[in-house]
């Protein structure tokens, strides 16, 4: 304060009394800072069940248990089970006065029950805080969240942080709108394309509870089939709830749902839609005002009351795996949802998953497909070129494209767009036999072949070196490395075709719709936009690249992809027209033709049973530093069936590339061993590697997080 400042104030020393009046009552009028929630020290008990049983907020395994808690009277009326709660977690049992436990740090959990005692046997602390009383953890949705930690060998709390949005004070102060009654039954319509369509929808309606794995025919009109699958469920007055890969199939089931039966009968459940938008739909479906969910796999937990269908759609695509722990799969979650409530269960996709065929072959679902006759006038012409047509082909060998496919362009050209599918880059070779081209797989464990370096041959799931290898299917002891497809065929497109447009879909900008005039849409996977009216062709390149992958699925995963993209194709009778450039005599690129995904996904799983490959066998993946992975392996107490394989060095990212669940950190040296069961085990797997992992971070000083588990993981090897 300067000279001048002091003179004319004087400080508050030597204020007048009125001055001094005057800053007390400011004081006073401000705004104080929020207290922290009282200890409740010497407060009545409530007179009724007066300990709380609380999850906490805390996703270790070590801690993965109810703690119980004192209720005080004042909270009584509000600490009803299934409300979010404020505790203090950590106090030590010195610190208690008054009869109850103080100290330790504020932390959120779930009001699990009211109980008269308490089987712990000292002092109990007070519950802080009843942060809002809508209950907004059910039963149902508490015995779902238990079962799904207990399959993934993971904590319950991280679980619900899954199930539970997080809470938005305006949207929970807003009422939901009042329920609608039931609507009709909807028309069969474009069911009736389907042997058992009809009966399907019927059994929905009439409050029954079938089972199915649908086998979509190709087209637009499967949005508007699970739309009617939803109606038919919500006129027999139950709830269903659907489950789709992205935001773009999310809005063509939403507009069908909108169509069909108008505004308010169904919540749409996005991870992109905002806090308070999100949270106010969910509620509403806690609520019992909408008896219909679609979302992604955000989705997959909504509370939906009276259960009567559980819908999934193309169970094969790596969006409805979870990559938050402890990474459950939609289709999964979903198979608890159907026994636990005894609902309805629809499985549909153009492709077909492994998966999809052993709930089928079980008899656990029943096959929901069109006689071959529908198959053939609603799917497209498929055509093949394989590696000797390019090596016959000068013009494709400089073009990097072979003649069939610059035909099938140019023809389609002419009646509308040409879509232009293209792997995305990296994926990985591995060696594969010379001849045949199949992937060549270990003695041992069935593993894949890799030369790292160009050095000695070995397996990248077991490590065992190969030094003997041949060829079981046709003989050969030649291997080459699997193609990486070309990068710049999409420029070389633009190139030949200088007065077409050309659109590209992929990545960070992904078209949901194009028009249905002349253009050449060059799409990665996955990213293909719909065309109106249909692609009058398609270009399915670098087969090589897909069928390639060091991944158990390549085969599957290519077919799933190149269906997935053929389906947007006008049917052969209005010229449709598919080139696929792979080898034509291997099995995947042989069901494309025929337009046969089921018959090689039950071929496929006939091969895992003989092998022990999942969805047969159960598997789980431990990665980390060599010295935690080899501690883990040799304290966890592992069922006696549990055969260990590996473990073997993963490969280390590159510095500023994103990094995959359960990938090492950039420049750090990890190994992976994957731990195989026969079926009916899996469950004592994942109780022994929780156990494991809660064993190792109870020890102190966090040594479990050096470790990653992973129960089911999307991609082996």
């Amino acid at each position: 304060m300067s000279s001048e400042n002091e003179q004319a104030g004087g400080g508050a020393e030597g204020a007048p009394p009125e001055q001094l009046a005057l800053i007390r009552d400011s004081v006073r009028k401000a705004k104080k800072p929020r207290a922290k929630p009282r200890t409740w020290r010497g407060a009545a008990l409530a007179r009724e069940l007066p300990v709380a049983r609380v999850l906490v907020d805390k996703g270790v395994l070590h801690l993965d248990r109810y703690f119980d808690y004192a209720v005080p009277e004042e909270l009584d009326a509000e600490a009803r089970p299934g409300v979010r709660v404020r505790v203090r977690f950590g106090a030590g049992r010195h610190r208690v006065r008054d009869g109850r436990r103080e100290g330790g740090g504020l932390i959120d959990g779930f009001l699990v029950e009211r109980l008269a005692e308490s089987d712990y046997s000292g002092p109990l602390a007070a519950l802080a805080q009843v942060v809002s009383p809508e209950q907004v953890l059910s039963e149902e949705l508490l015995g779902l969240a238990r079962a799904v930690a207990d399959r993934y060998a993971g904590s319950l709390a991280d679980v619900l942080q899954l199930a539970v949005p997080p809470r938005n004070a305006r949207a929970e102060q807003r009422p939901s709108p009042e329920p609608l009654p039931p609507p009709p039954p909807p028309e069969a319509a474009s069911w009736q394309r389907y042997e058992r369509g009809a009966a399907f929808l019927g059994a929905l309606a009439s409050g029954g509870a079938p089972r199915a794995v649908w086998n979509a025919l190709p087209g637009p009109q499967w949005s508007d089939e699970l739309a009617r699958a939803v109606a038919a469920t919500l006129a027999s007055g139950r709830g269903a709830l659907t489950v789709l890969p992205d935001g773009r199939a999310v809005a063509r089931v939403d507009a069908a749902l909108t169509s069909l039966l108008g505004q308010g009968r169904h919540a749409v459940l996005t991870a992109d839609a905002g806090p308070e938008k999100r949270y106010a739909q969910w509620l509403a479906v806690r609520r019992g005002s909408v008896r219909a969910v679609i979302g992604t796999r955000a989705a997959m937990f909504a509370p939906v009351q009276d259960l009567g269908l559980v819908a999934l759609w193309d169970d094969g695509d790596d969006s409805h795996s979870e990559q938050h722990a402890p990474q459950p799969h939609a289709r999964e979650v979903l198979l608890l949802r159907a026994a636990q409530d005894k609902c309805g269960f629809l499985l549909g996709s153009w492709g077909c998953t492994v998966e999809a065929a052993q709930l089928v072959e079980s008899g656990w679902a029943r096959p929901l497909v069109a006689s071959r006759d529908q198959v053939r006038a609603a799917a497209p012409l498929v055509r093949t070129v394989g590696d000797g047509d390019l090596a016959r082909d000068e013009a494709a060998r400089a073009a990097r494209l072979p003649t069939l496919a610059w035909q099938a362009v140019r023809e389609g050209l002419r009646h509308g767009p040409v879509l232009v599918q293209v792997p995305r880059r990296g994926y990985v070779p591995r060696m594969a036999c010379a001849n045949c081209r199949a992937p060549a797989r270990c003695r041992h464990c069935s593993g894949p072949l890799e030369a790292p370096d160009g050095g000695a041959l070995n397996c990248g799931w077991c490590g065992r070196e190969e030094s003997a290898w041949h060829c079981p299917d046709c003989g050969s002891f030649r291997l080459r490395a699997s193609v990486v497809g070309a990068r710049r065929t999409a420029e070389d497109l633009g190139r030949a075709f200088p007065a077409v447009p050309v659109r590209t879909s992929g990545r960070e900008h992904v078209l949901d719709t194009v028009p249905g005039a002349p253009a050449l849409v060059v799409s990665t996977p996955g990213a293909e936009p719909v065309a109106e009216g249909g692609y009058a062709a398609a270009l399915l390149l670098d087969g090589w690249a897909m069928l390639g992958r060091p991944d158990l699925r390549a085969g599957e995963d290519a077919l799933r992809r190149w269906i997935a993209a053929a389906s947007l194709v006008r049917p052969q009778p209005d010229g449709g027209r598919v080139v696929v450039v792979a080898e034509p005599t291997l099995r995947p690129v042989q069901a494309l033709v025929r337009w046969d995904p089921v018959g090689h996904a039950v071929r496929e799983l006939a091969e895992r049973a003989e092998l022990g490959f999942p969805p047969v066998s159960r598997m789980a993946a431990v990665s980390g530093p060599p010295e935690a992975v080899a501690d883990f392996l040799r304290t966890a107490e592992l069922p006696p069936e549990a055969e260990v394989l590996g473990p073997v060095p993963l490969p280390v990212p590159a510095p500023g590339r994103p990094r995959r669940a359960g990938a090492p950190p950039p420049g750090e040296q990890w190994e992976r061993a994957l731990l195989r069961v026969p079926p009916g085990r899996g469950a004592a797997l994942a109780t022994a590697l929780k156990n494991a992992q809660a064993a190792r971070m109870a020890r102190g000083s966090g040594s479990g997080a050096g470790v990653w588990v992973r129960v089911d993981p999307a991609d082996i090897g």
